[in-house]
């Protein structure tokens, strides 16, 4: 049995909690915060038996897709009164980002 955490972008977490359960699959959410552009994330939690893994991942892969979002370096405020203010950059954000992990024991109670 291997515990799985997705962390996905809020624009496809809808998309893969609909995939998840189409495909019979029982999960937790969690709210969570990106570190770089601080935007929202879900992480999903799932206990799946070996077998099924490929098939959960591929729901993953399915639903989050990654695309350009345009940012800029610096905060407005950041900058001095008729400083260089540099265009805005593309950055690729969404996806996912999981991890497997081995479960030592698992107790439903």
């Amino acid at each position: 049995m291997k515990l799985i955490i997705a962390i996905v972008h809020d624009r496809d977490k809808q998309r893969l909690e609909d995939g998840l359960r189409s495909g019979g699959y029982r999960f937790t959410k969690l709210a969570s915060t990106g570190g770089f552009l601080r935007e929202g994330n879900t992480t999903f939690l799932l206990a799946a038996e070996d077998d099924s893994i490929d098939e959960i991942l591929a729901v993953v892969d399915e639903n989050c897709k990654t695309r350009e979002q345009y940012v800029n370096l610096l905060p407005p405020d950041a900058a001095a009164v008729g400083a260089f203010v540099a265009s805005p950059v593309s950055i690729k954000v969404g996806g996912a980002i999981v991890f497997v992990l081995p479960i030592e024991r698992f107790e439903k109670y």
